[in-house]
């Protein structure tokens, strides 16, 4: 996919297919009941061999409700199912969650991470998909979309969200908000001097907070590193926050 398609003119794409079949008789089918939800997702991952996933921010699963799905993820993965999901970032605020998050990565359903909303989706190989009624996080019911165009599309969303996101396992570097201000204009290519200029401070503070940024990313002083461009890419691969 071209990398100039972003994510915003994906989910238009989306919505125009969309508007296009409504009251065209389509293979979308609405379930209304959550509990039916899951028994056709279990039904669809027992004969599928790839499925993609998306979870948007929290969950409202209880703890026995979370213990059931942990165990029908790791049975679909000794099925042989391939997995690869995408998680809000904020998941790894909830040391319970982001401790089976890790587990699930280790069994082999890899995680990414993003910062960016993400909605509720799950597409196993290219013939079915979920996706919540209504695009609000922990509503009940899910569309079941068997319409190959729709499907097509919404592979294209969640392969352009995966190469977006991070890597489960890689280290989050945490700055305060200044730091983080000062790395942004650093992204922006300024020197310390517009810096300065640009936040109202001396050029001796930005060449402090710039110090911080550096220790707090663990770039040591090098001959043959840019640590303002190893900077920049921590933070444009979302690794600070």
């Amino acid at each position: 996919m071209d990398e100039s398609v972003s994510l915003s003119q994906l989910a238009r794409r989306l919505e125009d297919v969309v508007g296009e079949l409504r009251g065209l008789p389509v293979d979308v089918e609405r379930l209304e009941d959550s509990e039916l939800v899951r028994r056709q997702i279990l039904q669809a991952a027992g004969s599928a061999r790839e499925l993609r996933a998306m979870h948007p921010v929290g969950s409202p699963d209880t703890g026995r409700q979370e213990q059931r799905s942990r165990r029908d993820v790791l049975d679909a993965l000794r099925g042989g199912l391939a997995m690869r999901t995408i998680v809000h970032s904020s998941v790894l605020d909830d040391p319970r969650k982001a401790a089976r998050l890790k587990e699930l990565h280790a069994a082999g359903d890899l995680h990414r991470i993003i910062d960016e909303p993400i909605q509720q989706l799950l597409v196993f190989d290219r013939s079915v998909a979920f996706v919540r009624i209504t695009p609000v996080a922990h509503s009940p019911g899910a569309l079941l979309i068997r319409q190959q165009s729709l499907i097509s599309i919404l592979i294209d969303l969640f392969e352009q969200t995966w190469t977006r996101a991070r890597e489960v396992t890689a280290p989050v570097y945490r700055l305060s908000p200044r730091e983080l201000e000062v790395l942004a204009l650093i992204a922006e290519g300024r020197s310390n001097g517009a810096i300065a200029r640009a936040l109202s401070i001396t050029e001796a503070a930005v060449g402090k907070h710039v110090a911080g940024v550096f220790a707090k990313l663990e770039l040591s002083a090098s001959e043959d590193d840019n640590r303002r461009v190893l900077a920049v890419l921590a933070y444009l691969r979302g690794a600070v926050r």
